[in-house]
């Protein structure tokens, strides 16, 4: 990159990290404070709350990873590229098949924020792979911190033993979290940047938190629809057939049905960066 006349936007005292951790403050809140992960925070995660958020999960990896390997040669991409450490795909497909079964990927429902925040890495990852910094470092340093509490939670409140089902927030190549995130923001750090596009990396972060609310709340609207359907409480284990019918009954237009294989939705840890 020519730097002649172009301002490193990582320069002493404004680190990338730090300056994502500071513009995404307000945003981070909100998304803790969503109903649906303020639930799980409290030990109230039902199992259908839990394995529509582990279909998002999978979704929102399997994009942003596809996006990550095409671009992995990429200046800004190339330094923070980890699939050793950090790649959740396969741990996510073992969650999954152990919730419902070898045809997991034909019993679930997406609703239609999931597609706008995949359509958004998916054009990023062709024509701006800057901004993959962005979602990259919202995303893997959220499952290594507050993402290791949240599989905790699950495992206690939905009695799983071992690693069944919660797989997903296991790191076997990660052997400290703590040095790995260290070692993640300093490689991070390193990027070079100019001003404008430190600019759109940060309006990124922010952007990518707004779109995960957004899926947060139409999640949780999915999941009252279940609720009031099946005339219970959400913690008994609600049929996809139930859910489907559900949500193609109702008035609420703006969600979209399909199956994981064709695209599923985006969840989100707790994040102490």
């Amino acid at each position: 990159m020519d730097t002649t006349n172009n301002k490193s936007a990582n320069s002493a005292g404004s680190e990338l990290s730090e300056q994502i951790k500071a513009v995404t403050k307000d945003s981070h809140i909100r998304a803790e404070n969503t109903q649906l992960m303020a639930n799980f925070q409290k030990g109230e995660i039902t199992l259908p709350q839990y394995k529509l958020l582990l279909c998002s999960l999978y979704e929102i990896y399997q994009v942003l990873e596809e996006e990550l390997d095409k671009n992995s040669a990429h200046p800004a991409v190339e330094p923070i590229y980890f699939p050793q450490e950090l790649a959740r795909i396969e741990s996510l497909e073992r969650d999954l098949e152990h919730f419902f079964g070898p045809q997991w990927k034909q019993r679930v429902i997406v609703p239609a924020a999931t597609h706008r925040y995949t359509e958004r890495l998916r054009e990023i990852g062709k024509n701006s792979p800057n901004l993959l910094v962005a979602h990259t470092y919202t995303r893997y340093l959220g499952d290594l911190s507050g993402g290791q509490v949240l599989g905790k939670i699950a495992q206690k409140t939905l009695g799983l033993g071992g690693t069944e089902g919660v797989a997903f927030f296991t790191f076997p190549g990660v052997t400290s979290p703590h040095r790995f995130k260290q070692l993640y923001r300093s490689r991070m750090n390193s990027i070079e940047l100019t001003e404008e596009e430190c600019r759109k990396v940060l309006d990124e972060a922010v952007r990518a938190f707004e779109f995960n609310i957004g899926v947060f709340e139409d999640l949780q609207k999915m999941l009252s629809i279940t609720e009031q359907a099946a005339g219970g409480s959400g913690r008994e284990k609600a049929p996809t057939t139930t859910l489907l019918t559900a949500i193609s009954r109702s008035s609420v237009a703006q969600f979209t049905l399909g199956a994981c294989v064709a695209l599923a939705t985006v969840g989100m840890g707790i994040y102490a960066f």
